[in-house]
């Protein structure tokens, strides 16, 4: 069966979280195969380095300095808890003091707030800029999103090979869902040379970070034949651990796919579906 390609648009998220910016979705079989930076983790401040140690206590400085100002409502709050209760008031007069004061992942959250209209105007030009002064800081999400914006036009002119090269800078930084977006453009030939080798090889970092969409994609690849060995049992496995994260697509493939496996081949891509386990 011919494969059939299909682009769908997936709207930015924060930049405090892994921001699910992706370029577009492919399907195969029965239609089709196919399309996505990030903020601030969490670590435990005894696993931090001494100047990590130095950065959260000036983070800290500066909120407190902040708060006894009256920005805030409650001493201590942070503005990720105010997003997460939709309080996107707070969260901006916590995070907006801390982004003109350079914190790059404060920036990232400003540029998305912007772009999405979520206690602000919209604005695409003041998306880009805090996106932008993010991205040139390093911030992976940050960088993920300027390239989708790149992508889709948004703020900037559509550019597809700088969305490209955003997407590899956060790629590059481990970025998952930039690296199912450079790998998406490099399946579909946009932003890049059309490369199926380098597809793959982007759709896996991302599957083995546990990428729904790009264990689809990937699943999607082995059933074909396209930059890698055409392989059923890696194309279930695949094709069976996106659709246990609920893409469906990778649902339909995989059932599509056991068709043309034998009854010993299903049973080892199951067992291998089992044993999966992310990378750390």
């Amino acid at each position: 069966m011919v494969a059939k390609w299909r682009r769908s648009s997936f709207t930015a998220r924060r930049g405090r979280r892994n921001v699910r910016t992706r370029s577009g979705r492919v399907t195969f079989v029965i239609g089709v195969v196919g399309r996505q930076g990030s903020g601030r983790g969490i670590v435990p401040t005894d696993m931090l380095s001494p100047s990590g140690q130095m950065q959260l206590v000036l983070r800290s400085i500066q909120i407190a300095m902040f708060l006894a100002l009256g920005g805030a409502a409650v001493a201590g709050e942070d503005g990720q808890a105010a997003y997460d209760r939709k309080d996107y008031a707070t969260a901006l007069k916590l995070w907006r003091p801390l982004a003109e004061q350079g914190d790059a992942a404060a920036q990232a959250d400003l540029g998305y707030v912007y772009q999405t209209g979520r206690g602000v105007e919209r604005e695409q030009a003041e998306a880009i800029k805090w996106y932008r002064r993010a991205a040139d800081q390093g911030n992976a999400s940050a960088q993920n999103n300027l390239g989708v914006s790149y992508e889709h036009g948004r703020g900037v002119p559509r550019d597809y090979a700088a969305a490209a090269d955003w997407f590899r800078k956060a790629a590059g930084q481990g970025n998952a869902m930039a690296q199912y977006n450079l790998g998406f453009m490099y399946d579909t030939g946009i932003g890049v040379a059309l490369d199926q080798d380098e597809a793959a090889k982007w759709y896996r970092k991302a599957a083995n970070q546990g990428d729904a969409v790009a264990q689809s994609n990937l699943g999607a690849l082995y059933a074909r034949g396209y930059g890698v060995p055409r392989d059923y049992v890696q194309a279930y496995m695949w094709s069976s651990l996106a659709a246990a994260r609920g893409d469906r697509y990778a649902l339909k493939n995989r059932n599509f796919i056991a068709k043309a496996m034998t009854p010993d081949q299903i049973a080892e891509a199951q067992r291998l579906t089992l044993e999966w386990k992310p990378a750390k």
